[in-house]
């Protein structure tokens, strides 16, 4: 062995030969018990991230599970990312110059694909550069062919059981993205804006969108305040700076009449709240602001301002008539923003499909409730279920040209749609031709949401009847609602069966003063940079020695330099075990030492007990912690120091000792540092670790 370990030098090799050796391809053995993990899609826009490197997780139960002798699957897949990716794709036309609307959508799209086939690459051999154990001859994409068609199913049977509706309502609409988004992609935060006291008929009101009085189509007051009694079910005139117009004055308990003076304005086309008090009195709703941002024909000579310009002209043009009674500049309120590009949501009715969610939550709960899905650590067990009741239906359109078309055509004569899981040669309705596709793409979610069943759908029916449920759903905490919530009410609806046994969840990485990385902050950490510098070894077990289950990371430099030097200790002492058996004084001899040895062996037996309880539980940190302080404090420090000078003289059976304890501390540790405890174990035995038994 060489005088010092080199990560550099052999990672990429052992890669290459564990690749050709095929020990990661799954196979159907039914003498094996089967333990399948589907690889949660990463997106194929760029490179990966340290939240990719936390599938080390994923990776360390594979390889337990194949050393403990069960036949493991661990499938890979990319997510062609929808909205995501044709965001990152506008940007880089926007530094040539041009915009989407520059190309017809056919061409937009053979442009986005090929963008993305250029950078899969880039993101398959990074995941090997982690030494991950994936499958890679079962390879998938969200928009191969034969997954489209399973999401067609889906779409197709939702849409016949009446859990899929097509309808207007109102939407997160992003308006510089030009798409609209679920409710569970906004992104609320917290904005400091004027409230602006005005005059409105004969009433006070307060808005923060005086812009949008041009859709109001009521007023409403709390059906309990004495102040409004007299206007309820009443029509006042309002001066609408572009000509007067009446509204009638409702009551409804979703008013706080603590909120500026109790009466507010109703715009049931520009806010959510205003939408359900419009349904629950039967208003009518105005739009005035486009999809463009810019408000439209009805608001006069404001049509073609964008909404904060129409807002300041507003104001003045109230102020200049004396109808600004005052200006709260101080006003703390929360603002749905868009989770892409972080712009501020605009509320819009839309034509939609929707996703009635709740009998799905419901099948969803009754796998947790009877355990057929267990959720670790236990602690997320009560937020899934929360979860899973507070869902409200899914809207599933993107205005976007990169994604799964929706297979829904529409019949113009009759003026109703209708689904077809292949192109329809005639209209489904009235037998006509008179029918076009919907230019909506699904949301990625709902692709994605199918992602454990679709994908070994695709690998034939004995491969899916043995490997589904899948062992393991292993992801961040941070995507529990979008899409773990989503796989089990989609896989549950299409498979009658748990998509997953058990759910592992992972927390944020952090730096290491626990602020969330960010390139703003200038405190990202590249992996690719640190498996250049330090190995992927160092990289992986930093990112799991000390984490308590399910918490999240603080990962810096200085924590991998400390993991590095661990890794360099496995070395040494590899290195010092086998110098002494390649020396030539080695010979039998009775030790004076027999008592370390069975001390030596009592504790290894104990640490190994207690590292099976540890994986079996999930809990990897732990099990890591324990064979790195075994193997550094007790092993090297402790016994290597006692017997040291016996081994140096040829003592055998002390030699032999150390020798079988170091190797069977190799295979606990080789989940967690793949590529020394592969290169190491070579050294004594030529073969690969990953044909050893735990």
């Amino acid at each position: 062995m060489d005088s010092k370990y080199q990560p550099q030098l052999v990672e990429e090799k052992i890669y290459k030969k564990w690749e050709d050796q095929g020990f990661f391809k799954a196979s159907v053995n039914k003498k094996k018990k089967p333990f399948s993990i589907i690889l949660p899609p990463p997106n194929a826009n760029g490179s990966l991230h340290l939240g990719h490197a936390m599938f080390t997780y994923e990776d360390i139960m594979i390889r337990f599970n194949k050393m403990m002798g069960k036949e493991t699957l661990w499938l890979l897949g990319l997510d062609h990312a929808g909205t995501e990716t044709q965001f990152v794709f506008e940007k880089y036309l926007k530094k040539q110059g041009k915009s989407r609307y520059d190309y017809k959508r056919d061409e937009l799209y053979k442009m986005i694909w090929d963008y993305v086939a250029e950078n899969k690459n880039t993101i398959k051999s990074q995941l090997k550069r982690l030494g991950f154990a994936l499958d890679w001859s079962k390879e998938k994409f969200t928009m191969d062919p034969e997954i489209v068609k399973i999401v067609y199913k889906t779409f197709k049977d939702l849409f016949d059981e009446g859990l899929v509706y097509r309808a207007n309502k109102l939407i997160n609409y992003c308006t510089n993205c030009g798409t609209s988004f679920s409710d569970l992609e906004v992104i609320y935060v917290e904005r400091t804006d004027p409230l602006y006291y005005m005059k409105y008929g004969p009433f006070t009101l307060a808005t923060v969108r005086p812009e949008t009085k041009f859709g109001d189509t009521a007023v409403a007051v709390h059906p309990d305040d004495k102040r409004y009694k007299k206007w309820i079910g009443q029509e006042i005139e309002v001066d609408g700076l572009i000509g007067p117009f009446k509204v009638k004055v409702v009551a409804d308990i979703a008013v706080d009449p603590k909120f500026g003076t109790g009466a507010v304005k109703v715009t049931p086309a520009h806010d959510f709240n205003d939408y359900e008090i419009a349904k629950r009195h039967n208003l009518p709703m105005k739009q005035v602001i486009g999809f463009d941002g810019k408000l439209n024909e009805h608001a006069g000579k404001y049509q073609g301002l964008r909404i904060f310009s129409a807002r300041q002209q507003v104001v003045e043009d109230l102020k200049a008539k004396g109808h600004m009674v005052k200006i709260k500049e101080d006003y703390v309120h929360r603002v749905g923003t868009c989770y892409r590009c972080g712009k501020v949501l605009e509320p819009l009715p839309k034509e939609q499909w929707f996703i009635k969610v709740k009998p799905l939550a419901d099948g969803a709960k009754k796998l947790i409730e009877k355990k057929e899905t267990e959720v670790l650590p236990k602690r997320f067990k009560k937020r899934l279920t929360t979860i899973l009741d507070d869902f409200i239906d899914w809207n599933i359109s993107r205005q976007v040209v990169w994604g799964i078309r929706i297979p829904a055509y529409k019949c113009k004569s009759k003026n109703s749609w209708f689904i077809s899981e292949e192109p329809p040669k005639k209209c489904q309705i009235c037998d006509g031709d008179d029918f076009k596709q919907d230019e909506d793409t699904f949301d990625t979610w709902f692709s994605s949401a199918q992602w454990p069943y679709a994908t070994l759908m695709t690998e034939g029916q004995e491969t899916f009847d043995y490997f589904y449920p899948t062992s393991v759903m292993e992801t961040g905490h941070d995507i529990l609602r979008a899409w773990v919530a989503r796989m089990m009410m989609i896989g549950y609806f299409s498979t009658k069966k748990t998509p997953f046994k058990t759910i592992f969840l992972h927390g944020m990485v952090r730096d290491s003063k626990g602020q969330k990385m960010s390139k703003s902050k200038g405190n990202v950490i590249d992996p690719i940079l640190m498996i250049d510098k330090y190995g992927a070894d160092a990289l992986r077990s930093a990112l799991i020695f000390g984490i308590k289950e399910g918490g999240d990371v603080s990962l810096s430099e200085e924590k991998v330099i400390g993991m590095r030097n661990f890794i360099n200790k496995i070395w040494n002492m590899g290195r010092f075990i086998e110098m002494n058996l390649q020396a030539p004084n080695s010979k039998s001899q009775v030790t004076n030492k027999s008592k370390t040895l069975n001390e030596l062996q009592k504790e290894y037996k104990k640490e190994k007990k207690q590292y099976i309880k540890y994986m079996d539980s999930y809990q990897f940190s732990k099990a890591l912690g324990l064979v790195y302080e075994f193997i550094w404090h007790r092993f090297a420090d402790y016994y290597i120091e006692q017997l040291k000078d016996e081994v140096i003289n040829g003592n055998i059976e002390a030699l032999g000792k150390l020798k079988e304890v170091y190797l069977e501390n190799l295979k606990m540790l080789h989940p967690f540092t793949p590529f020394v405890t592969e290169t190491v174990w070579k050294v004594f035995n030529g073969e690969s670790i990953l044909l050893e038994k735990l």
